[in-house]
């Protein structure tokens, strides 16, 4: 352990290649679903219709209010590993989920043999990030070992913010339903009035 100080190059750089990664996938999303919808029916047809459903309905405005909670998420966990020197478990958590999220991108990418929204970022920036980080708060000797039931925690916790962004962001829009009630089906965030 050398004890070198972890400041905000280390924590607050986990904010700035989470918003790096998600502007990628903020400009991609909501056209690339539109356009490969159809083929992910027919490439993918044991995936569960509730899943297809949410993803063929989701427009831009919800996917944008998604990324926004879950910006709030990883901001509070940088935020927390700056007050903490690096320590925080809940900011090495979430590092932790992060590395797994861009491979599970590049898996994903190999599963549909071409591009996703988030494949590029992945090896660009998240994998990167992730080893430096991880590097540097090795080095400071206060990162945690991660085992890999800490990897799979990191990527269930993050799969659960991610619905819950979801959920935040239909109930913000007024599509609370679950969308599969009256107000699915609209691309542009909006509700549909009933009939």
């Amino acid at each position: 352990m050398t004890g070198e100080r972890v400041g905000g190059a280390v924590t607050w750089r986990l904010l700035g290649a989470w918003v790096v990664h998600d502007l990628d996938e903020l400009a991609t999303v909501p056209g690339w679903l539109r356009r490969n919808a159809k083929g992910l029916r027919k490439r993918f047809p044991q995936a569960p219709e509730e899943v297809r459903r949410r993803a063929e309905t989701m427009g831009a405005a919800e996917f944008a209010t998604a990324v926004g909670a879950m910006g709030a998420v990883v901001g509070t966990a940088a935020a927390a590993g700056r007050l903490t020197g690096g320590r925080s478990g809940f900011c090495q958590s979430a590092l932790t989920g992060y590395g797994p999220h861009g491979v599970m991108h590049l898996a994903q990418a190999a599963a549909v043999r071409g591009y996703i929204p988030g494949s590029v970022t992945s090896p660009l920036v998240v994998l990167p990030f992730t080893l430096w980080a991880r590097g540097r708060l090795r080095k400071a000797g206060v990162l945690r070992p991660a085992r890999p039931c800490d990897a799979v925690a990191g990527s269930a916790a993050a799969g659960a913010a991610t619905v819950a962004s979801h959920i935040v962001a239909r109930r913000l829009l007024g599509r609370g339903d679950g969308g599969g009630g009256r107000h699915a089906g609209r691309h542009d965030g909006s509700a549909r009035r009933p009939s």
